[in-house]
């Protein structure tokens, strides 16, 4: 499937088999092609989604999710293995769609990055949450110290 078919294919009523037998919504064209330029990958719109880089990938799915235009989103590892141009793409649109009035919840290890986008974080162990409330208190709590750098 290319890029586009892609970002259609998540609100196709019927699923993905529907979305390949019928005809798109020029509505939800137009739709699509904007998230690809808000997501900075328009130009690869015709590319086959298994041929773009893995952090291309992650811009695809981030319009994917737009497309139903929701209130929540939640990221899972939006950094991991990608390349920090791209990481730095990721984390302006995260800021310009909460800035819009979408909350986010995003798990990750890069701390860096979710240091600069959160306003409150949780910080687990083992499972188990250890530490949590605004970055400035938890980057210097002991425990999180402790058990990310062993201080």
């Amino acid at each position: 499937m290319t890029v586009l078919e892609n970002v259609l294919a998540a609100v196709r009523p019927g699923g993905l088999s529907r979305m390949l037998t019928s005809a798109h919504h020029a509505d939800d064209v137009e739709r699509a092609r904007e998230l690809l330029t808000r997501v900075g990958i328009e130009h690869l719109e015709r590319a086959e989604a298994r041929d773009i880089s893995y952090g291309q990938q992650k811009l695809l799915e981030l319009a994917g999710v737009l497309m139903a235009d929701p209130e929540t989103i939640m990221l899972d590892e939006p950094a991991g293995g990608v390349n920090p141009a791209l990481i730095d793409r990721i984390a302006g649109l995260v800021r310009s769609l909460n800035a819009e009035g979408r909350t986010f919840v995003v798990v990750e290890h890069n701390m860096e990055l979710v240091m600069s986008l959160s306003d409150h974080v949780v910080v687990f162990d083992r499972g188990r949450p250890i530490c949590e409330g605004p970055p400035s208190v938890v980057q210097n709590d002991p425990r999180v110290l402790e058990a990310y750098l062993g201080i």
